[in-house]
């Protein structure tokens, strides 16, 4: 059956809606194309702040937080955008990352990392973990309970958070209770059935994830790949945060979502999943009205709320 008989009828729309474009090629175009419009939400304030990144430069975080905040310390989520780590900035996620604030009654933190080729891995990696320990070191001043800090992203924003959850393991960094990267970027090798399968143009597909992994590893492309690049080159997931995660059927990540939701079980780490079928990449953004979409993003919703609210029985191995 071809891609687009297998596509929900009701997301079938957003096939036409999508900005197409390949990679390498057509990078500074992509870079152009401007996200969805979003309404600013009364319940919501969003502010840009100056940080240091990792290399001690100057680094964008947008903040979102509770219009009427008191004095109570609230979570936080740390949320890491997506766009292939070659794209995107924060203010893609404007509509998101109001909906967390609003559902969750979190600060939300999303860093302007920097992006490859210019700044190929680890450097993207290394400005979330610095953001991860900025806000954990400014808990008091931010208004945060460095209890409940969770991390979370699309996408590459999702291999983002998968590797920051080892980095922070590893590194015996700032605590994190709870991880939620949707429908991940996280194999660089992309053999997989489903890396095969996706290769339709109005969707995120193999030809544009071989040249982002390309550009993304840069000079590490023909060497031994860091499990802290490619999350699952990791030996072992045990220790991680509890995790939720949701993929499409219809999306190249399919395979590799579902192998990294079985090794988190098998090494004892707390999992919720969802597979959606007819659902190609990110499609709850693409055609956010449909009922599949406004599922998709409760499903989430609905778990970092459970998260924050302790309803998850492990705190990590932080």
């Amino acid at each position: 059956m071809r891609f687009i008989e297998r596509v929900a009828p009701e997301l079938k729309q957003g096939l036409a809606l999508n900005p197409q474009f390949q990679l390498p090629e057509d990078l500074a175009k992509a870079r152009t194309i401007p996200p969805n419009d979003v309404t600013q939400s009364q319940q919501v304030r969003i502010t840009n702040r100056q940080i240091l990144g990792a290399d001690g430069q100057s680094m964008l975080l947008r903040v979102y937080e509770p219009a009427d905040k008191d004095e109570d310390a609230l979570p936080a989520l740390l949320w890491l955008h997506g766009g292939g780590y070659v794209l995107g900035n924060p203010s893609v996620d404007d509509g998101i990352c109001q909906n967390f604030v609003e559902s969750a009654g979190c600060i939300v933190f999303s860093p302007d990392y920097r992006l490859a080729p210019e700044h190929p891995f680890p450097a993207g990696l290394e400005d979330c973990y610095a953001t991860l320990v900025w806000v954990a070191g400014n808990a008091a001043e931010l208004g945060i309970d460095v209890q409940r800090i969770a991390i979370g992203g699309p996408s590459a924003g999702g291999g983002l958070t998968a590797a920051l959850a080892l980095l922070a393991r590893d590194r015996g960094g700032p605590a994190i209770c709870f991880q939620m990267p949707l429908y991940p970027m996280i194999d660089d090798r992309n053999i997989t059935p489903s890396s095969y399968e996706i290769t339709h143009p109005a969707v995120w597909n193999r030809a544009n994830n071989l040249a982002a992994w390309k550009m993304y590893l840069g000079e590490h492309a023909n060497g031994e790949i860091s499990p802290y690049a490619a999350p699952s080159r990791a030996q072992s997931l045990a220790g991680l945060p509890p995790t939720y995660t949701c993929v499409g059927q219809l999306d190249p990540f399919r395979d590799e979502t579902l192998e990294y939701v079985a090794r988190l079980a098998q090494d004892g780490v707390d999992v919720e999943f969802q597979l959606y079928p007819g659902g190609y990449h990110a499609f709850e953004h693409s055609v956010p009205d449909a009922e599949i979409s406004k599922r998709t993003k409760d499903g989430y919703l609905n778990a970092l709320v459970r998260a924050f609210r302790g309803q998850s029985r492990n705190s990590g191995g932080n």
